[in-house]
Formats: C-alpha cells, sequence, structure tokens
C-alpha cells in the first residue's frame, strides 16, 4: 500500500551547513515517527522557498544512506507573506503503518493541526 508523508522545517540560514542540518533533523524525525527504513521509501520530493539557494536538500539525504530512491528538488511556489526559509519534503512510501506528518521550528505554523507534542 503507497501513502505519503508530509513534513517540514524552517531553516535559520542561507547556507550549505544550515541546509544540511534542518534536511537531516527533519527526515530522521520522519524516520523515527513513521518507523520507516530506506527500502519502504518510494520517491522523495523537496521543495524550498526562494530564500534558500544554496545547496540540494536531495544531496543531504543520499549522506543518509538514500542511495536507491528517487530525490527530486523544486522551489516553492513564492506566495505574498508565506513563511520564509521553509524546506518542505513529500515522501512516499510502501508499507501498512499509519502515517504521522511532521512539522518542525517554525513550519510548525503551517498545520498545527497536525503538531506532535
Amino acid at each position: 500500500m503507497m501513502k505519503a508523508i508530509r513534513g517540514a522545517i524552517t531553516i535559520t540560514e542561507n547556507t550549505a551547513e544550515s541546509i544540511r542540518e534542518g534536511t537531516v533533523e527533519l527526515l530522521n524525525a520522519i524516520m523515527i515517527a513513521n518507523d520507516l527504513v530506506a527500502e519502504e521509501i518510494v520517491q522523495v520530493i523537496f521543495s524550498a522557498t526562494k530564500d534558500l539557494d544554496a545547496a540540494y536538500p536531495a544531496k543531504f539525504a543520499r549522506e543518509l544512506g538514500w542511495d536507491n530512491v528517487p530525490l527530486f528538488c523544486v522551489q516553492e511556489m513564492n506566495v505574498v507573506n508565506s513563511l520564509a526559509m521553509c524546506l518542505r519534503v513529500l515522501i512516499t512510501v510502501e508499507n501498512h503503518k499509519e502515517v504521522k506528518h511532521i512539522y518542525l521550528k517554525g513550519a510548525q505554523s503551517l498545520r498545527p493541526d497536525l503538531v506532535q507534542n
């Protein structure tokens, strides 16, 4: 059974290191909350706001061992007054577990109904 997991995190500054830290924090939180292993991941789409252009988040997913997972990075649609410095992810998985979406730091404002306490 295919399912999709959403997540987002705000990044502190537009540097490769900050994007790496945020990407790894978000992906690790999603993996733990959903009890996932890389073999269950079908594909991953990352989006970043236009103010995050120092690095591709997919590069840092590869560092987590996601070598055989198709990864894709896009720029988030630029909407007036939208959340800045935000990295979002959509992960398609194949498993039968309940999905837990993860929103961290300032991105919790995007979906306060889904924030884990």
